[in-house]
This record gives structure tokens, C-alpha cells and sequence, in this order.
């Protein structure tokens, strides 16, 4: 976990029975648990072409206590941080869809895509940052700052592919080089 802007609070920040302005830094007890991503299809792909990347996150909300008072929390993600283990990572708003989701055919773009140049095994992984409102009897109330919830790594293995055009299928010509 970790705090992405600093924990001043405003003037208007919500205050817990007398108690100061509850600022980002003092919901980090609170932080929604890590995510895995996953990497279509089955964290496998092939290099040159786009393995389609998932990690999804929903709103969560937490209950506790803070300053020795009953609290609740509510964790909306605003941007997912694809970090795919080839010296490249992605910010973005979304969490990803599947291609079936999507109805696009394997192997074709999406806004969570990444595309690996080489073969190899990459640790992959998705850290998600969410805004937070407090309520303590009240209502509602934001908070400034966000929080980020640190991915779970993931392993993504990147195969190599090569084509070539036939005439015919190895059934219809078993003797055709490849076949």
C-alpha cells in the first residue's frame, strides 16, 4: 500500500468526535486488499502480438475503527497502474474486459493490451488507486488524496510463432514440409 498525495487535509476534511480532519494517510489501515492481473489467453501470449491484460477492482467499502470511533470507508478505484514487466507500464482508467466481453477475437487490441517484442517469462503485475470517502454517522464525506493497492505479481510466459502459407492442410497433404 501506498499514499499517493500527501495527508494535509482541507478545511472542509471530515472530523471523527473532536478529534483532527481525517486525512488519506489515516485510511491506509483500511486499503482494499492487492488484485491479480491476468493476461489473456491463460497468461500465456506470443511475442509480437497483444496479450490482453485484466485486473479488475470494484468499489469496496470498510468498516472499522478510527480515533476509537466506529468508521466506515468506501474505496472507489479511479486508475489501474499495468506495470508488464518489460521495463513498460501503462496508467489507465479501466480495469480491462475479457476479448469475449468486448466480442473482439483473440490476439486483436483492447485498452488493456500490451504487446511483448520477445519470448520469454515476464512478471507482471496491476497496482490499483482508489479515492475514499468516509461516513461516521453522517453521510458521506471525501477525503483528498487517493491510496494505492500494491498488484500481486504474475507470471505471463511469451512464446515465439512462426507462419508460413501452405497450399493445403497437413491432413489433405501429410507429406508437405511442416506436416
Amino acid at each position: 500500500m501506498r499514499r499517493d498525495q500527501p495527508g494535509t487535509p482541507p478545511p472542509d476534511a471530515p472530523i471523527v468526535s473532536g478529534q483532527r480532519p481525517i486525512t488519506i494517510n489515516d485510511l491506509a489501515q483500511f486499503t482494499p486488499a492487492s488484485i491479480t492481473a491476468t493476461a489473456e489467453p491463460d497468461n500465456v501470449g506470443i511475442a509480437g502480438m497483444p496479450a490482453n491484460f485484466i485486473g479488475g477492482a470494484e468499489v469496496q467499502i470498510r468498516t472499522g475503527s478510527l480515533f476509537g470511533v466506529p468508521v466506515t470507508v468506501r474505496f472507489t478505484p479511479v486508475a489501474y497502474v499495468y506495470t508488464y514487466g518489460d521495463d513498460t507500464s501503462a496508467t489507465l482508467a479501466t480495469a480491462g474486459r475479457t476479448w469475449s466481453s468486448l466480442g473482439q477475437a483473440p490476439f486483436t487490441p483492447t485498452p488493456t493490451s500490451h504487446v511483448y517484442e520477445q519470448r520469454g517469462t515476464y512478471i507482471a503485475e496491476v497496482d490499483v488507486r482508489y479515492t475514499a470517502e468516509v461516513d461516521v454517522g453522517a453521510g458521506w464525506v471525501p477525503v483528498t488524496g487517493e491510496l494505492t493497492s500494491d498488484g500481486v505479481d504474475q507470471q505471463i510466459r511469451i512464446f515465439e510463432a512462426r507462419t508460413a502459407l501452405v497450399a493445403r492442410t497437413c491432413i489433405e497433404n501429410p507429406g508437405a514440409p511442416g506436416c
